[in-house]
């Protein structure tokens, strides 16, 4: 399963088929806009072995200049891509694929040097090296879920002191 409505919070254990899913879409991006991408990697939930997750694939696209990343609009519209603007955060180019209320895919694209950049590759890698916190982060996930059911901002929020703790202990342990 792939797609989840915007409003929902549906956690399911991971699947296989979601680094699959990835290495496609990867795939079309580097087909779309390769020229302006200098990397394409998977992030979030989907992309740690183990954890569970909501079925939407998180990628984060890496260019050396904004401009690269305002040059991709156009041709990511073409392969269905909506490109929603910063959506609150600076410097972010984000974009949702999918149809009508549902997305099956969330795309983030960001200069390289950016802290968006360093913090989600960070965070993914932390995870993908240390079980434990993957599961702490995965019980807190599913918690969160039944806590803020329909409310995927709070459900977000609620997860952030968790997220910078684990960004405090990556960091001291590079």
């Amino acid at each position: 399963m792939l797609g989840l409505n915007r409003k929902s919070i549906l956690l399911l254990p991971h699947r296989a088929e979601w680094k699959s899913f990835f290495e496609s879409e990867a795939n079309s991006l580097r087909e779309a806009v390769g020229n302006y991408l200098v990397a394409v990697e998977h992030i979030g939930s989907t992309a740690v072995s183990g954890l569970d997750a909501k079925p939407i694939i998180d990628i984060l696209a890496g260019v050396r200049c904004a401009e690269d990343a305002g040059r991709c609009v156009v041709p990511l519209a073409q392969i269905g891509y909506e490109y929603r603007g910063e959506y609150g955060i600076a410097g972010r180019f984000y974009f949702r694929k999918g149809t009508g209320d549902v997305s099956t895919h969330h795309l983030n694209i960001v200069e390289m040097t950016s802290d968006f950049w360093k913090s989600h590759i960070l965070f993914r890698d932390y995870l993908r090296q240390h079980a434990d916190a993957a599961q702490e982060y995965g019980k807190l996930k599913r918690e969160l879920a039944v806590t803020h059911k329909g409310n995927r901002p709070a459900y977000t929020e609620a997860k952030a002191s968790f997220i910078e703790s684990v960004l405090k202990k990556a960091a001291a342990s590079r």
